[in-house]
Formats: structure tokens, sequence, C-alpha cells
């Protein structure tokens, strides 16, 4: 459980980090330059997106890459992150431990 608030907390980060990049590129474009999360994964490891994307199109069903996750890869990097995120952290929160009698 902590392991997964942790995740969530660094992709929460990450997400501030790409809104950052995102700001100063459109600084100093001085126009909206975004960021796509498609482009940022292909600047880290272009292998890993073009095997992920044979692997989806070949073993799950061609429609779902496109036009299914091209979309998401287009959409900015900070709203990708800005939603999984604290949707990690949310899920993997701390609870509180209750016993079968508090529900009756």
């Amino acid at each position: 459980m902590i392991a997964g608030r942790v995740l969530g907390w660094i992709v929460t980060a990450a997400a501030f980090m790409a809104a950052g990049a995102e700001i100063l590129a459109s600084l100093e474009a001085g126009a909206y330059q975004g960021l796509a999360i498609g482009h940022l994964w292909f600047k880290i490891d272009a292998a890993s997106l073009n095997l992920s994307q044979a692997v989806v199109q070949r073993y799950i069903h061609p429609s779902v890459w496109d036009p299914g996750i091209v979309t998401v890869l287009g959409w900015p990097a900070w709203i990708v992150f800005g939603v999984l995120g604290p949707a990690l952290a949310f899920l993997f929160r701390k609870r509180d431990r209750r016993t079968s009698t508090e529900w009756l």
C-alpha cells in the first residue's frame, strides 16, 4: 500500500515538472508549446513506445492502439500525470481498520 502512495506522489511530482517544462517551452517560443505524453515517452525511450504499439496491436487489438491509445498519447503530459498521480495516491491511501461490529 505504501508503494502505491509513493508512486502516486512521484507521478504527481512528474505532473508539476511536465507543467513547468511546458510553461518554459511556451515562454521561449512566445506561443503555446504543448508537451504531449507521447512526445515525452518518445524522447525518454522510443524503442519501448514502438514495442508497446506492436504488442497492443498484435496481442490485444489494433483498434485499441489507434484511436484509443494514440488519443491519450496526444494529451498534455501534465494532465495525464496530474490525473493518474492523485488517483493512485487516493486508491492507496491509509484507511482506518474497522471491526465487523462497527457496521451494525
